[in-house]
């Protein structure tokens, strides 16, 4: 089974736009079509990006409560990654817990739209894809009927 980390572009993606690509892969998520991993860390960061950025609670219509919902679920569902090594490898150093938890949960894929972890394209056996990618793997590998 695929497995993957989501940084919280993804995850802010997911949930500001219900029918785009990376709230799809979050139902896939939650159905069970691959398993997801993610840390305190990138959860709390989600939490706190939807909360705080002004010109996301200006352009789009959403409470305090349905992020708190958002991160309820985010705990229920994925896979919690603890222990997270430290590792000094991003352009940006405030990703580099990303790519910790993504080693750590040894997944194969770090499904974000940062370009700084992009740049990366591996590490570690873990490679950084854009939400379109990672959903047209999914379809790849659906069987034809």
């Amino acid at each position: 089974m695929r497995n993957a980390v989501f940084d919280a572009t993804t995850l802010v993606s997911a949930f500001l736009t219900k029918q785009g690509v990376s709230a799809q892969l979050l139902d896939y998520a939650v159905a069970g079509a691959f398993e997801l991993y993610l840390s305190d860390a990138i959860i709390e960061e989600t939490r706190d990006v939807l909360l705080h950025r002004e010109h996301l609670r200006k352009r789009f219509v959403y409470s305090d409560q349905d992020v708190e919902e958002f991160r309820l679920l985010l705990r229920a569902f994925a896979r919690n990654v603890s222990d997270v090594p430290a590792v000094q490898v991003s352009r940006d150093p405030t990703d580099d817990y990303v790519i910790a938890t993504a080693v750590a949960a040894g997944v194969s894929f770090l499904v974000t739209r940062d370009k700084d972890l992009l740049t990366l394209k591996t590490y570690q056996d873990v490679q950084m894809i854009r939400p379109e990618e990672f959903i047209a793997l999914g379809r790849q590998q659906t069987p034809k009927s």
